[in-house]
């Protein structure tokens, strides 16, 4: 009986664990390389949408993520003065939910365990051969029948394929922060609701995550000194949205500034080696859809590495014209966001181009039942 083909994988993120255990289900082993010294997320609140909700339910972590997440039951757009600019009602076939980072990798680590992936921590890779081999800092070469970079926006792995990318940084970046919610936050319209809350120099998108949670995404030029600081300079973002004053001093001094910007490459696979999520496609988050496309293309790369059978290459190749259109799409629209300020003047010309990834059908869910 033949040896199980193996993957090995660096970054145990969201894209690596997804990768990981949908290989796992098809009858290969897999690896996990993680830098850190243990498993964990770093970061504040999250998105899932629809899409990602389908591939969570494939991958068994659907259950644990729902259970203490937040469904929002609209999402709308408020101006400086407090005013509702826009309104959408989320409908139940297209849900969108908001957790904390942790709780969804959590299910998602959970998910991989029980599936049989093998983790090395504190295993640092720097580069991949397209032959089938990750190179850790320590000399070491890790070999795999596939290998793949899930390490994330600055990938070494991406850097030693050499594989020729589009890089833009756009004009805003974004503070994250977990704070406090309290009960009475909000008195003009449903606490529970998502909402962008849009002035003229900043944005704060109000996210719940729990009864207890409040997710914030604080967005601001790059370039504005005071209001991009860290600790976040309370008086600036108070005086810019004076009605959120009750919540914003509830900052910690924790948190941490981040450009928005965008990578596309010319391939996501060189040989043997491909780039997953935020190695092959990062994006602001505008959509809220960077995990959501990270995990998608992860299950969609086993469906389609299982469905080439021995040749690898022809599987990845059909992957990338199956899941590429899409992801471009993500990334461009997304970036629109950032441009436009698309919501800030409660216009809905961006929307159908913004649902159509939460409202897709990824590969590998189409007999999904929830």
């Amino acid at each position: 009986m033949a040896a199980p083909r193996h993957v090995e994988i660096a970054g145990g993120g969201f894209a690596g664990l997804a990768t990981a255990t949908a290989f796992r289900q098809r009858g290969w082993t897999a690896r996990i390389h993680e830098t850190a010294p243990e498993l964990r997320s770093f970061g504040a609140g999250i998105f899932i949408w629809e899409n990602g909700l389908r591939v969570l339910k494939v991958l068994g972590a659907y259950e644990a993520v729902i259970d203490n997440a937040h469904e929002a039951p609209a999402y709308e757009g408020r101006n400086e003065h407090n005013e509702r600019i826009s309104y959408h009602t989320l409908d139940g076939d297209c849900r969108m939910l908001t957790m904390t980072r942790q709780h969804l990798y959590a299910a998602m680590l959970a998910a991989a365990e029980r599936a049989g992936v093998e983790f090395e921590t504190s295993s640092e890779i720097i580069a991949a051969d397209p032959d089938g081999a990750l190179i850790g800092a320590n000399g070491r070469e890790y070999q795999g029948d596939l290998v793949v970079g899930a390490d994330g926006v600055n990938s070494k792995v991406r850097t030693s394929l050499g594989v020729a990318t589009e890089r833009e940084t756009f004009t805003h970046g974004v503070i994250r922060v977990l704070v406090p919610r309290g009960a009475h936050d909000l008195a003009e319209t449903n606490p529970d609701n998502v909402i962008n809350f849009w002035a003229p120099r900043l944005k704060i998108l109000y996210v719940p995550c729990t009864e207890d949670i409040l997710y914030m995404a604080m967005m601001v030029a790059r370039d504005d000194v005071e209001a991009t600081t860290i600790p976040v300079n309370k008086k600036v973002w108070c005086e810019e949205l004076p009605f959120l004053a009750h919540i914003i001093e509830r900052i910690g001094d924790d948190g941490r500034y981040d450009d928005y910007e965008t990578t596309k490459l010319e391939r996501m696979s060189v040989g043997r080696a491909v780039l997953v999520g935020d190695s092959a496609h990062p994006m602001p988050p505008t959509l809220g859809q960077g995990a959501g496309c990270a995990i998608m293309n992860a299950l969609g790369l086993a469906v389609a590495i299982d469905e080439a059978g021995d040749d690898i290459r022809a599987g990845l190749d059909a992957w990338e014209r199956r899941e590429r259109p899409l992801t471009d799409h993500t990334q461009d629209v997304s970036g629109l966001y950032v441009r436009s300020r698309a919501g800030s003047d409660g216009s809905d010309k961006w929307d159908d181009a913004a649902m159509r990834t939460a409202r897709h059908v990824p590969t590998g869910t189409e007999g999904v039942v929830f």
